[in-house]
């Protein structure tokens, strides 16, 4: 969204540490760094104060998990670098941290719907225990406009990643699961190519 459309972003760590987030990424060809220095990226690191480790970062959340410090900070970000978009990565560790499926359910809702609210197209990610499931805790799915299932799913003697739209309120979405590449572009989604076929 960043560099095709101009669409600033807000980068929700929670998982993963912002350095380890940059150093992945610069291996498709994304240089998060640069896009932070020039004012289009902000990267919260909600990752490393959670397992007890000092960071240098600019935008840290405090411990323990506090929604409202959260959106405190991103709607900071938001005024800061007029930022779009916003990716919480993700909300397992989240859902972890609060344990009751209810008050997962409730936090998720309250984040969902404070990101729409502040006009942010935004994006969570969580785990799935395996490819029958739509998401970690049994909750994600209702408080979300849509839901994007990812694979990679084992064929003979290969990987293949693969997408599947399974859910996206008010929207005739495709039905199908289609094969897709992480490129130095971005994720490219080849509708037209089966999968799974031998």
């Amino acid at each position: 969204g960043i560099t095709k459309y101009g669409e600033n972003g807000i980068y929700i760590a929670t998982e993963e540490r912002p350095d380890q987030v940059r150093e992945n990424v610069l291996k498709f060809g994304w240089d998060f760094e640069a896009l932070e220095d020039e004012g289009k990226l902000a990267i919260i690191d909600a990752c490393s104060t959670k397992i007890g480790i000092p960071s240098h970062e600019k935008y840290v959340d405090v411990r323990p998990f506090d929604l409202r410090s959260m959106m405190d900070q991103i709607i900071a970000i938001q005024d800061t670098i007029d930022a779009k978009r916003a990716l919480v990565d993700g909300t397992t560790s989240i859902g972890f941290y609060l344990q009751d499926p209810s008050k997962i359910r409730v936090e998720l809702l309250k984040l969902s719907t404070t990101l729409e609210v502040l006009g942010l197209t935004s994006f969570m990610t969580c785990e799935i225990i395996d490819e029958n499931s739509t998401s970690r805790f049994g909750v994600e799915t209702f408080v979300t406009e849509g839901t994007i299932v990812m694979y990679n799913k084992r064929v003979n003697d290969v990987r293949i990643r693969s997408v599947e739209v399974f859910k996206m309120r008010g929207s005739d979405h495709s039905k199908g699961i289609h094969p897709y590449e992480i490129t130095p572009t971005g994720i490219v989604v080849h509708p037209g190519e089966g999968v799974y076929t031998s």
